[in-house]
């Protein structure tokens, strides 16, 4: 069974997916083709029947051609000179050497009909470099005026007469030749036998040959960390893991496309196999050490009691490794001649519509992230936001959590406490003690300055009271006391310590009041005189006599 080249050509520039490219190698449907689309309007050039107006469709054309050994219609695609059956044994020859020698590298071939963009050259376009006795040769295409058709491009007459030196070097015996002609004539869906075995047996063999590698190191270097480092509890490591393996696969494909003539085709095919394990390798093997990195981190970071900044670490490392694979996926799609400009547009127009559709949340996770690096509030300080006076419990990504002293539990989106005004009661380095001392109105003035002296030296030798800070003075007359005011600062861990030495201040201040014979004032009473004051009859109040 056998499929038409032209045919799948088509199809592949129709679709342009890669998985054409993966189960229609030996027929270039690996070689997704993208659309190029032009900056301005232009009038539509007219199309060659050979599809030789961009470069890529000559040398496909070319080497469709030439594989069906159609050399007279491949003779077409030469700016030579020569006709008939010189032109035919020129275009076998450059057929052999392109398919020996030519890396495989086609996808990168311009599909666009003024050629390559980045190539200097307006009415020339590079298709490859073969290296040779004579130094390397750069095989050219050449843009060619025909009045029917119009510009076509064409092999290069420079190439074209460097290729009869080339073609004798080539001394190699191919695998076709090698190979029983039952593996290479017998095709499924246009592709041999022999490259269907190296898929679905060669691959399995040889990943099957890596987990077996791994499997036989792990012990090996196991028992040799235990030896070095004297802890027989140290377990097997895994010496060879997944992506290692892939990698493994990718250079063992590349080293026999070294050494193992194969056709283009076929050589392409593989080239595409092992890049494609080479990006997924390099992709994995990122986000295992971004999550070893990780993990490191955010050990110490919990040892620390730094657990905010332990949430943001896990977001961090989530986002570099979504970036990672799309990046990856980026360059897969540029390595196989897609352009990723569409995806960069699309993902652009997406990112809007998702920040637009989750700015509250975004809100939240960036004023969460602000309050963790900001380090204004940790796990277990008290907190006043707005109404709210707790301890926090938990600070998150979304919002932070505060157990209030009724032991209900509170949780605050992280936008709103990066917004409101937050006071930390734990970040106090002091804290002000500021009683205000009342004694009654019969306190005489030798007791009232002994109870400003005496406080006042009490404070200042106290050896929780900052120094310089401590000041006791009268303050007014007050409606029924003697108003003195008490100052000081005193040096606590916490609120609960400074609680415990406010008490102990109050009950040592009363206890100074009361040894200076004065005492402490009720917030409201009724003076009463002495009996002195009274009437002689001891009555207060007298009964009216009736005239």
């Amino acid at each position: 069974m056998t499929i038409d080249v032209p045919d799948i050509l088509r199809n592949i520039l129709r679709s342009g997916c890669l998985s054409a490219a993966l189960f229609s190698a030996p027929l270039w449907a690996q070689f997704p083709l993208s659309p190029s689309t032009p900056a301005t309007a232009q009038p539509d050039a007219p199309k060659d029947a050979l599809g030789r107006n961009t470069p890529r469709g000559t040398v496909l054309g070319f080497l469709a051609a030439a594989r069906k050994g159609n050399m007279a219609v491949a003779s077409q695609f030469l700016n030579t000179p020569l006709r008939g059956s010189a032109a035919e044994s020129l275009a076998r020859q450059l057929f052999t050497v392109l398919d020996r020698r030519l890396p495989p590298r086609l996808q990168d071939l311009s599909d666009r009909p003024e050629g390559s963009l980045s190539d200097p050259r307006s009415d020339q376009d590079a298709v490859g470099t073969i290296s040779s006795a004579q130094g390397d040769v750069e095989v050219l295409l050449e843009r060619v005026a025909r009045d029917k058709s119009g510009p076509i491009w064409l092999f290069s007459r420079e190439t074209l007469n460097r290729i009869p030196s080339l073609y004798q070097e080539i001394n190699v015996t191919s695998i076709d030749s090698i190979l029983p002609a039952f593996l290479v004539n017998t095709r499924f869906g246009g592709i041999a036998l022999f490259e269907w075995i190296g898929v679905f047996l060669g691959l399995p063999a040889a990943y099957l040959f890596t987990v077996l590698l791994s499997r036989t190191l792990s012990p090996l270097i196991g028992s040799l960390r235990r030896r070095l480092r004297k802890r027989a509890d140290l377990p097997d490591r895994e010496m060879v893991p997944v992506p290692v393996r892939l990698l493994l696969m990718a250079l063992g494909i590349f080293g026999l496309l070294s050494n193992i003539s194969l056709p283009l085709l076929a050589r392409q095919f593989w080239n595409s196999i092992g890049s494609i394990l080479t990006i997924a390798a390099c992709v994995w093997l990122f986000i295992l050490l971004n999550e070893r990195v990780e993990h490191y981190i955010r050990l110490r970071l919990v040892r620390r009691g730094n657990m905010g900044a332990a949430s943001v670490l896990r977001l961090g490392r989530r986002v570099l490794d979504v970036l990672v694979i799309f990046f990856g996926l980026l360059f897969g799609l540029y390595h196989f001649g897609l352009n990723p400009t569409a995806a960069l547009a699309g993902l652009g127009v997406g990112g809007i519509a998702v920040a637009l559709a989750a700015q509250k949340t975004l809100e939240n996770v960036l004023g969460g992230i602000s309050i963790i690096f900001d380090r204004v509030v940790q796990a277990g300080d008290m907190l006043q936001i707005g109404d709210t006076l707790g301890t926090v419990e938990d600070i998150g990504l979304r919002s932070t959590r505060i157990r209030t002293r009724g032991r209900t539990l509170v949780s605050v989106p992280n936008g709103q406490v990066a917004n409101l005004k937050l006071e930390n009661l734990s970040a106090r380095d002091k804290f002000w003690f500021h009683p205000r001392l009342s004694l009654r109105y019969d306190t005489t003035p030798a007791q009232m300055q002994s109870v400003v002296q005496n406080v006042r030296e009490f404070l200042a030798e106290h050896s929780h009271v900052e120094p310089g800070t401590a000041y006791v003075r009268f303050l007014q007359f007050g409606r029924s006391s003697l108003d003195m005011d008490v100052s000081a600062y005193v040096l606590a861990a916490d609120w609960d310590r400074f609680l415990e030495m406010q008490g102990d201040l109050l009950v040592s201040i009363r206890e100074i009041v009361q040894a200076t014979g004065a005492q402490l004032a009720f917030q409201q009473g009724i003076y009463v005189a002495g009996p002195s004051a009274l009437p002689a009859d001891g009555q207060i109040f007298s009964t009216p006599r009736k005239g």
